[in-house]
């Protein structure tokens, strides 16, 4: 069998280790957590330009979520509980490394689920959330199941991870081809990021890559209960999202909305605004951090 590659880090700066998870630290000022996205090829790589961006004006972190990245990628169950916990373990170390401030946080696309439910489990730990392209939002059909409950598909990961062809099935998802016609959905054209695609590629020739992903085909990462969740967060709430792409049905936005804490801004670009026009993407997020209802 070919070695595998070895995997570098995806970000510059500190490398520091959450009860065993993966996560990179730079700049100094008021912490801010990152978390990437979940998919066949995630990692903080994700983060990239919000990173190198807020290190200027925080203390930023971005976190290898469990089963993706630089953080253990082990043959177990994979659910929003143990992805929200990994975020429980991330808010509680920084604010110890803080001297016990509250953390603004923001996540991508599935992310935003995790983010969520820990801010409304542990709103002591979080100052604002910001949620880029969030899932669970799309459609009229309520997501208020049991606490907890995913929208996994009964069978359907014990049909994928069947070792006679999980390999393989996994292989063929994350062909370098196929990572970048999804990354295209996920931009809505052909200009995606050259360096992203290369370090996801990358990140799915690793030893125990298929595990997490699996579980997320399956639909065992999503929340059935999210609606609930979203409506529960007692914080400032920032939503932005584009116009282009897989990621544009926001059509349930105004089920969860209602507290009036929540704010939303739309750009004309894919799913990851700050990717097409960062300098746009983090002035109306300065403003979003920035604004009276954070202040207050």
């Amino acid at each position: 069998m070919d070695a595998q590659p070895v995997l570098p880090p995806a970000l510059p700066g500190e490398r520091l280790s959450f009860d065993g998870l993966n996560c990179y630290r730079a700049g100094d000022g008021p912490p801010m957590l990152l978390v990437h996205s979940i998919n066949a090829a995630a990692s903080a790589a994700e983060m990239r330009p919000l990173y190198e961006r807020y290190a200027a004006t925080h203390t930023v972190y971005a976190i290898d979520l469990p089963g993706y990245g630089l953080s253990p990628r082990e043959d177990r169950v994979y659910s929003p509980r143990l992805m929200t916990d990994a975020l429980h373990t991330s808010a509680r170390h920084i604010r110890a490394l803080s001297g016990g401030a509250k953390v603004d946080g923001l996540a991508v696309s599935l992310g935003c689920e995790y983010l969520a439910r820990a801010a409304a489990e542990r709103p002591d730990d979080w100052r604002t959330v910001a949620l880029v392209s969030p899932t669970g939002l799309n459609g009229r059909t309520p997501r208020r199941g049991e606490p907890c409950s995913t929208r996994a598909v009964p069978g359907l990961y014990a049909t994928l991870s069947a070792p006679l062809w999980a390999d393989w099935l996994f292989r063929q998802l994350t062909r370098p081809g196929v990572i970048r016609y999804f990354l295209e959905r996920t931009w809505g054209g052909k200009n995606i990021d050259e360096t992203m695609w290369a370090y996801d590629v990358l990140t799915t020739r690793q030893p125990g890559a298929r595990f997490a992903p699996l579980y997320f085909l399956s639909g065992g990462l999503f929340s059935a209960d999210i609606h609930t969740v979203y409506e529960a967060i007692p914080h400032p709430v920032w939503v932005s999202h584009g116009v282009r792409g897989d990621f544009t049905n926001y059509t349930g936005m105004d089920r969860v909305t209602g507290g009036g804490n929540w704010t939303v801004t739309v750009f004309q670009t894919g799913a990851m605004p700050y990717f097409e026009v960062p300098e746009v993407f983090c002035a109306a997020f300065d403003a979003f951090l920035q604004s009276p209802a954070v202040a207050k």
